[in-house]
């Protein structure tokens, strides 16, 4: 490998209040968990039982939140939550009140899974709703008051819509995993472009399940936005395999060309972070770490993961952009053709 991971930088903006904590000592991973895990237990707020697989994001000088809340009738909602910290929220009790483009109610039938990503000046939020099927929801805010819902982007059967934060040769990128409703995978991550949010093609393949680590055998899925970096997109992404017992989920990390991000460029062959804690192994579902959203200073390199944990728990998790570029690429393996372009 000729690119240097002690070189490597972050490119965005300061975040000097963002949580952190050193690598404890000894410990030999490259992602390590916040102390005082969970950040948000169960029963958070009134009617809400759980919270889990939610995105953050800086906002004016403090923390905003969209939030998977799983309500006590068992179906899931977009609730927004707001902290001085990015450690201890307040929740709101009301679900996100989204429009249509003429300013009528059109709230989904349920949402989960959201992702919170800035580009330009607007915030979007992309959800797993239902359109006939599992599907995308997509979502723009520019003031966390007004919530204008827009088309969804793809038809059914899709999950795991990632924004990238900045266009791509004048275009919005997207990141999705194709799927079924149920928990039956077709597994791969694609990649899809707009001018306008409206009109989406140049389909790509970017990265295919499986390969030695059998910790991503069953499907793989995007997790947080991608993080520009000088090496290029630096993602962390769920992989998932199937036990007697059941799935699994843990995550990887992967650095994807920064202008062809179809193409992988280091792809790490083992997973950073896998259900080891009591708040990870057990829950509503057992073992599961799903990463959702991620806070990161480019002074400092330092990153914060947040993921669901076991379909009950808020997770906090941390690295460095040298530490996890180092590891990714010293455990690198490259598995079919994702290296290439992505076009059959």
């Amino acid at each position: 490998m000729s690119e240097s991971p002690n070189q490597v930088k972050i490119i965005g903006a300061s975040l000097p209040n963002m949580p952190w904590e050193e690598k404890p000592e000894g410990y030999r991973g490259p992602v390590w968990r916040h102390s005082a895990n969970p950040v948000i237990a169960r029963n958070p707020v009134k009617g809400i039982a759980r919270i889990f697989n939610s995105a953050v994001a800086p906002y004016e000088g403090k923390f905003v939140g969209v939030f998977r809340a799983e309500t006590v009738n068992g179906r899931p909602h977009l609730h927004l939550g707001w902290s001085d910290d990015a450690l201890h929220w307040q929740i709101e009790e009301e679900r996100i009140p989204f429009v249509d483009e003429s300013g009528k109610s059109y709230m989904p039938l349920y949402a989960y899974d959201p992702r919170l990503v800035k580009v330009e000046d607007t915030y979007y939020i992309i959800w797993c709703t239902d359109f006939y099927g599992a599907s995308l929801g997509l979502a723009k805010t520019k003031d966390f008051k007004t919530f204008v819902r827009m088309e969804n982007p793809f038809l059914p059967f899709n999950r795991n819509g990632v924004l990238f934060p900045k266009k791509i040769h004048g275009n919005f990128a997207m990141l999705s995993r194709p799927s079924d409703s149920g928990h039956t995978p077709f597994g791969d991550i694609f990649l899809s472009e707009s001018p306008d949010l409206l009109y989406w093609g140049k389909h790509r393949h970017v990265m295919s399940k499986g390969g030695h680590g059998w910790w991503q055998a069953l499907k793989i899925g995007g997790g947080p936005a991608p993080i520009e970096t000088t090496i290029g997109w630096l993602m962390f992404y769920h992989g998932v395999t199937q036990t007697c017992n059941g799935y699994v989920y843990s995550m990887g990390s992967v650095i994807l060309d920064k202008d062809e991000p179809s193409k992988v460029k280091y792809r790490c062959q083992n997973y950073v972070l896998t259900p080891e804690e009591w708040y990870e192994e057990r829950g509503f579902v057992d073992n599961v770490i799903f990463p959702c959203a991620t806070l990161h200073d480019a002074d400092t390199g330092r990153i914060a993961i947040y993921y669901g944990a076991a379909d009950t728990y808020v997770g906090l998790a941390y690295t460095t952009v040298e530490e996890i570029v180092a590891y990714t690429i010293e455990h690198h393996e490259t598995l079919g053709d994702d290296a290439e372009l992505g076009r059959l």
